[in-house]
């Protein structure tokens, strides 16, 4: 059987993932993932803290609003410095990589033929593959090879800033709009209970993408919730009581 019916048996379907543009989608998914979880539980920390200290619907409105403008921005400046500096870090190290090839480009040929017998090809067939990858592509295949990095899929800071800041406004709005529409009777535990909902979705969508667990990063997602509600609502009610 050859490659091309090799491919053809496993069909467009197949599951796994693969290295073409897996580095920006990961980027993206994680600060959206990171985003998303992070607006729905400081958000919903920050108004049932507010509901554990006053019963001022404007009072819960205003510090959901301040907490939901400062996260977004916060959210959406670190992810952007953060994947800056990873970005700044890639293309310092393929120019380093272009450097080698056009001084020491035998060097260069051994050390890849090394990689492949050191992933278990004898010497002769790791120096074929070596000169063939490096007559296609020299840069992509010692960049694969040597530093886990794809040329043409380079790290973008505002796609990851972007998708932070759009998922941690839209996480945020869940418990803020819950917390401030509904009656004062069930407000908090339908915020509860909305969150825990929002929570287990996001845990499941980030295993799925991730590749991972799902169970393990709903229980996760949902506990660490939980435990931020709890700990907050405590505090606005201490702090509450003391202040009033």
């Amino acid at each position: 059987m050859t490659v091309g019916e090799i491919g053809a048996s496993i069909g467009p379907d197949d599951d796994e993932p693969h290295q073409l543009g897996l580095n920006n989608r990961l980027n993206w998914l994680r600060a959206a993932v990171l985003g998303a979880n992070d607006g729905i539980v400081s958000t919903a920390g920050i108004v049932i803290g507010a509901v554990g200290a006053t019963s001022d619907r404007s009072a819960i409105v205003i510090a959901g609003v301040a907490g939901l403008a400062a996260g977004a921005m916060s959210m959406g400046a670190g992810e952007y410095v953060s994947v800056s500096t990873q970005r700044d870090s890639e293309l310092a190290l393929l120019a380093k990589e272009r450097r080698e090839l056009r001084d020491e480009p035998d060097e260069e040929l051994a050390e890849l033929a090394g990689i492949y017998v050191d992933k278990g090809l004898d010497e002769e067939l790791a120096l074929e593959v070596a000169v063939a990858l490096t007559e296609r592509d020299a840069l992509g295949a010692h960049a694969e090879a040597e530093l886990h990095i794809d040329p043409d899929d380079i790290s973008n800071p505002l796609n990851a800033a972007a998708a932070s800041t759009i998922s941690f406004t839209i996480g945020a709005l869940l418990p803020l709009l819950t917390m401030t529409l509904a009656s004062p009777e069930i407000r908090l535990w339908l915020t509860v209970v909305s969150v825990v909902i929002a929570l287990a979705i996001t845990g499941w969508t980030s295993a799925r993408f991730g590749y991972s667990s799902p169970r393990r990063a709903v229980l996760r997602n949902v506990l660490g919730g939980l435990f931020a509600m709890a700990v907050t609502y405590a505090i606005g009610s201490a702090l509450g009581t003391q202040v009033g």
